[in-house]
């Protein structure tokens, strides 16, 4: 690339329909795939790319946020470019308000913009689930002259009331937005799909700062991206839809496909985990040339301890991420965080459980997510009767039972790593 590029992270959200998921947190800092964060999907691909210069704009719960850009994406700031940097609201608009949107986030930062002097923006969401090669989408953007570039996805046409759709000619120049329309025209020769914007775009610089002025003093915007300042533009200025389908891994083979979700509610979550089981999963976190998130590792290996029949710890079709020990527990269709313990005579299956969490002695647990921390008290039943945990847990749309934990702003296997022998809980020793 041979354009100054800054890339803008829009990671403030509230993440509403993740509930208790984000009763603690902030949506981009909800764990996932074992070891992850929601937020890492962006930033790895934005580093992955070639892009290092990130701001990320921060809100609403951001605290386990901060404390994770802190502890795994500093670069150590050898050169002036190469940076990803945490922005806490500063409610910097003259009513000195939240961000008022997605616009508005920008715009309230834009003296950050004015300071790099980038020829090119990009903002991006941080609240998906999907690996892109940024590079290809800035290719793109610069071939076609673009002012603007909307990252599109083909989306079934059901989908449409979902999603902020674009129409585009066939050259790919965009026409019109149509903002959750279940009457939304369909892609160009393909009448079962529609083009559902992904939440990302490149801006060129003086473009994107002019319009968010514009938009700033408009009394009747609601400062967002989606239903504001894209609908105006197509009038003004060359903006095309970027093909996702299009967008190519380098370390993959031409068979896999490009992988995006929309991670916003907890059936949606769920199963974008339970895809990583799978023996050739459609979201691969084993392409080395395209790794997902910083390589630091404090945890140790994990272990599955006992060879005594009917008390054998193991796992099958399933995760398990460092530090994890399984103690005579079984594992099935699972994702397991750092720290796990399953001790003797527990079972877990179809289960998305987050660091540090304990599975007593006999318990059973099935479809179910359990948040960090999270206790499972000995020969518990959870998630075999929805009806009966509701009274007790969340249970989603489809019956995934949600546990909670214990919030902490310090992750308990640090606290244990930095005080070898202090402070042990009984729970947390093999029985």
């Amino acid at each position: 690339m041979n354009r100054r590029v800054l890339a803008m992270v829009l990671a403030g959200g509230k993440g509403t329909r993740l509930y208790p998921l984000t009763k603690n947190r902030t949506k981009p800092a909800v764990p996932f795939g074992g070891k992850y964060r929601i937020v890492d999907f962006v930033l790895s691909n934005l580093v992955n790319s070639g892009v290092y210069s990130t701001y990320v704009l921060t809100q609403f719960k951001s605290q386990s946020l901060l404390q994770h850009l802190r502890d795994t994406w500093q670069f150590g700031n050898l050169l002036s470019y190469q940076f990803i940097i945490p922005v806490p609201a500063q409610m910097r608009s003259p009513d000195e308000t939240w961000y008022q949107g997605t616009a508005d986030a920008i715009f309230q930062n834009i003296d950050l913009i004015k300071r790099a002097s980038p020829d090119i923006v990009l903002v991006f969401s941080a609240d998906h689930v999907y690996r892109m090669n940024i590079r290809d989408m800035i290719e793109f953007h610069n071939e076609k002259g673009a002012d603007v570039t909307v990252a599109s996805i083909p989306m079934d046409r059901s989908l449409a009331s979902e999603f902020g759709v674009v129409e585009v000619w066939e050259d790919g120049r965009i026409a019109r937005f149509h903002e959750k329309k279940s009457d939304a025209p369909t892609i160009p020769g393909d009448p079962d799909h529609v083009f559902a914007s992904m939440g990302n775009y490149i801006f060129t610089s003086d473009v994107l700062i002019r319009e968010l002025y514009a938009d700033a003093f408009n009394e009747e915007s609601s400062h967002d991206f989606g239903k504001d300042i894209l609908p105006s533009l197509i009038h003004k200025a060359d903006v095309f839809a970027y093909d996702f389908m299009e967008n190519h891994i380098p370390g993959d083979p031409p068979s896999v496909l490009p992988y995006w979700r929309d991670v916003g509610t907890i059936d949606a979550f769920y199963e974008a985990n339970m895809d990583l089981r799978a023996i050739t999963p459609a979201l691969n976190l084993y392409n080395s040339r395209w790794p997902l998130g910083p390589t630091r590792e404090i945890h140790p290996p994990a272990k599955f301890i006992f060879d005594d029949e009917g008390r054998r710890g193991h796992a099958i079709d399933s995760i398990v991420a460092s530090g994890g020990i399984l103690s005579g527990g079984l594992v099935r269709n699972s994702v397991l965080g750092r720290g796990v313990r399953v001790h003797s005579g527990a079972y877990v299956e179809s289960c998305v459980i987050f660091d540090n969490c304990d599975i007593g002695r006999n318990a059973r647990v099935f479809r179910a997510i359990l948040d960090k921390n999270a206790r499972v008290p000995e020969d518990a039943v959870i998630g075999l009767d929805p009806e009966t945990d509701r009274h007790v847990y969340h249970v989603s749309e489809n019956g995934i039972t949600v546990i909670e934990g214990v919030p902490s702003s310090v992750d308990v296997t640090v606290m244990q790593l930095a005080n070898p022998g202090e402070g042990q809980r009984k729970s947390d020793r093999l029985r």
